[in-house]
């Protein structure tokens, strides 16, 4: 690695160092962000039948992000890692494992979308629907098929650009997501809709604008890596022959992180059904909030993609004041972020919701919904942060703990019970209650990741004055 990429990631001023990490990020993921709303504004103008099915399918989409970012989350860590330790040939071989790792999870989940597909929507409960259940159904088959079945642009687009922030180079990444949500915005409602020899295509027009878009940002990621990233060398030898052991190291810093945001997917899918006992119209307004939420979301996340190479650089590097500042300067940021998304929901949620073509009925529910459920955002941007600093560290069992009594332990069952109330108002209120208990596990944990940073620093410090004297 060069002594200028060294410099960077161990002696720049890490305030200047994290908005050069996180801001392109950041800027990358509002426009993912951006696209996901838009994406769902065109699709409300084929009927709430389409949008329903949109937003049904959403827990499957979760799942590739899930398993696209997680293993990125792994890749990144050891990547980071190995380069602050300089062992380079760790990194090569991790990125080229990485590789591997996400042609094998494409198979996966091509094989989800051509058999599983129907199943998915047939288990939905829509008893209480006053929907054309059957459009829903075939809507949400076609469109989920179609994203599944074409999923390879989605994960090379995760590994390729992870690479290229692995190394530092977030600007190059920010470019292949702009290029790749720019075209998928463009392409919408030409495939949509039709324009000029270009007959509509409904759903399957805004799958296809989707998936088009992820292949263009994943060849784009590719070609910068092989002409920009050389502290990495990519090869076909060792993609097709992967280090078993490095692929275990991934998964073990990367798998809670996929199991994390699997067990969003199955919250919502428990959730959607709690909410389609009582109304359809709930799923609706649900869906739309994931939609709108992720504006908030997505650049916390792209905070922590900025994050984690810098803290995990040095804590490989051994200097735990560069840690600790850049943990403190991104829950700062993040809580920040956070506290403008929830004005935004409390004061305009009817504005929000007349993006999508809400009707009364809409507008009448989700107002409510949104400003109850935006109370935990306060809450949530420390929780992500300090997720991701388990991760980084090594301590990725932390973050699933907290993950999976957020969402299953503590939200699913205080939905239905509150559910039992036959009020679908006060089913809203599990968010903030589930997140009470997500800030008190994380507040926990973070102390005791830090304590085994400053542990492991100081006693590998002793060795090095042991192997000196």
């Amino acid at each position: 690695m060069s002594a200028i990429k060294e410099n960077k990631m161990g002696v720049m001023p890490v305030g200047r160092l994290l908005a050069g990490m996180a801001v392109p990020m950041m800027i990358s993921m509002l426009v993912q962000a951006l696209y996901n709303i838009v994406d769902s504004i065109y699709v409300s103008r084929l009927g709430v039948e389409a949008l329903t099915a949109v937003s049904l399918s959403f827990p499957l989409q979760n799942l590739m992000i899930a398993f696209g970012a997680g293993t990125a989350v792994g890749i990144n860590a050891i990547l980071s890692r190995s380069l602050g330790e300089k062992n380079y040939k760790s990194a090569n071989t991790t990125a080229n494992t990485g590789i591997f790792i996400n042609i094998c999870t494409f198979v996966l989940f091509a094989v989800i979308g051509v058999f599983f597909s129907r199943t998915f929507f047939e288990l939905q409960d829509f008893s209480s629907s006053d929907y054309d259940i059957a459009v829903v159904i075939e809507s949400g088959v076609t469109y989920t098929t179609i994203c599944l079945c074409a999923s390879l642009g989605i994960f090379m687009q995760f590994c390729f650009e992870r690479l290229l922030q692995s190394t530092g180079k977030t600007t190059l990444a920010m470019l292949t997501q702009l290029i790749g949500a720019i075209i998928n915005i463009i392409l919408d409602p030409v495939l949509i809709f039709g324009l000029g020899p270009i007959k509509p295509m409904g759903i399957s027009g805004a799958a296809i604008a989707t998936v088009i878009g992820q292949f263009v940002a994943a060849i784009i990621a590719i070609v910068l890596n092989i002409t920009n990233n050389k502290e990495i060398k990519i090869s076909i030898k060792g993609i097709i022959r992967p280090d078993f052991k490095t692929l275990a190291a991934i998964y073990k810093i990367g798998f809670p992180s996929i199991v994390m945001q699997s067990i969003g997917s199955v919250m919502t899918f428990l959730l959607n059904m709690i909410l389609g006992s009582l109304t359809m119209v709930a799923t609706t307004v649900f869906g739309v909030y994931f939609k709108l939420q992720s504006f908030v979301f997505m650049p916390i996340f792209g905070l922590n993609n900025g994050m984690v190479p810098i803290i995990a650089y040095n804590y490989g590097a051994k200097n735990e004041q560069r840690v600790k500042k850049t943990i403190k300067l991104s829950i700062i940021s993040a809580v920040s972020i956070m506290l403008i998304g929830l004005t935004l929901f409390e004061t305009i949620p009817h504005l929000l919701l007349s993006f999508f073509n809400a009707d009364a009925q809409m507008l009448n529910l989700g107002a409510p919904a949104f400003r109850i459920i935006a109370l935990h955002f306060s809450f949530a941007g420390f929780c992500i942060i300090a997720g991701s600093v388990c991760q980084a560290i090594g301590n990725p069992v932390h973050s699933l703990i907290v993950s999976v009594c957020r969402q299953l332990v503590v939200l699913i069952p205080s939905a239905w019970l509150l559910s039992l109330t036959g009020n679908v108002t006060l089913v809203w209120f599990a968010f903030p209650i589930a997140e009470i208990f997500s800030l008190t596990l994380s507040s926990i944990f973070l102390s005791k990741t830090m304590k085994k940073v400053t542990a492991n620093i100081i006693g590998g410090e002793k060795d090095n004055i042991a192997k000196t004297s």
